[in-house]
């Protein structure tokens, strides 16, 4: 009888983490979609979102009946952003960027399809801190994905890259030649292609070893930091990319 209890409890822990991994995926979900994502019954998805919204790590948005990804989501990724090395070496570097710049600066690092973002300084946008962000569709999910082997990369890019504006793009070959002209440029933009009204820049940042494991970025409202701007603004993330590679032991 332990041992069934046992497998239900570590079966109810696999499902409601897939929960949050649905909502950080797709911005927010109702019941029928998380349920239909799990294959489980709509009653089962009811329960695991319930409990969930009780620890407050969902919460049902202004449309009731749809859920997002809640506060107690942002804090444990927090306690463990706090204790990352590149975010202890890199917080100085982006707290002079976000004054010098006056736009909201982010450390990313890649986690499977997704960037994931470790720390931000800055308010002008929304808090991006342990959100997943599709690597197709941000300046540092391009930056992550343009220095992965050319294997891996054409494993992820053979997938379905999912349209979330106009500009986004949607088909391998296009975003081939992309990451081909964020390779030689040495950073990478985005023009609303992830959201209506935000654009973004990013630069690698580099492991003791030399390898990318993390893209610095700068985003803004589009009205401001318009496409030329961003080009202006690269070689100041890159010297800041640089300044935390260095901080983390990359000889240069």
């Amino acid at each position: 009888m332990s041992v069934t209890r046992t497998g239900t409890g570590v079966q109810a822990v696999d499902r409601a983490i897939s929960v949050l991994e649905i909502l950080a995926r797709e911005g927010d979900g109702g019941v029928s979609e998380v349920a239909t994502e799990l294959g489980v019954h709509k009653s089962t998805a009811f329960r695991l979102l319930n409990a969930l919204e009780r620890r407050g790590l969902v919460e049902q948005s202004q449309d009731r009946g749809r859920y997002r990804l809640g506060f107690g989501v942002v804090r444990l990724a927090g306690a463990v952003s706090g204790g990352l090395e590149i975010t202890r070496r890199g917080r100085p570097v982006c707290e002079r960027l976000a004054g010098e710049l006056g736009e909201t600066v982010n450390i990313a690092v890649a986690q499977a399809r997704y960037a994931v973002n470790l720390d931000q300084v800055g308010g002008g946008c929304a808090d991006w801190v342990g959100l997943l962000t599709p690597l197709h569709a941000t300046s540092s999910g391009k930056v992550l994905l343009a220095h992965r082997t050319a294997r891996r990369r054409a494993e992820l890019m053979s997938r379905d890259m999912r349209r979330f504006t106009r500009n986004t793009i949607t088909t391998g070959h296009q975003l081939a030649e992309h990451l081909e002209t964020v390779q030689r440029r040495g950073y990478a933009v985005t023009v609303e292609e992830y959201e209506v009204g935000l654009n973004a820049v990013a630069a690698p940042v580099r492991d003791p070893e030399g390898n990318v494991f993390a893209a610095l970025s700068a985003s803004g409202p589009a009205h401001r930091l318009t496409e030329t701007v961003l080009h202006e603004r690269a070689t100041t993330l890159i010297d800041g990319a640089d300044e935390i590679s260095d901080r983390l032991g990359f000889p240069g």
